[in-house]
């Protein structure tokens, strides 16, 4: 079964329900960090996002 990448963005802003969900690494960080600079104006690195908020499920 292949392996899928996932920001579960409430656990990085607590009023925040969205969910990215990909099986292509690079697309999940891609689209986790349009959400983080549109709606929570952060911006993280490819790195910080992997180390700290992305899960391989």
């Amino acid at each position: 079964m292949p392996e899928a990448h996932k920001l579960d963005c409430e656990a990085a802003e607590a009023d925040c329900r969205f969910i990215i969900q990909s099986e292509n690494k690079a697309e999940a960080i891609e689209l986790a960090q349009k959400h983080m600079k549109e709606v929570h104006g952060k911006d993280y690195t490819d790195d910080e996002l992997q180390t700290e908020h992305l899960q391989t499920v």
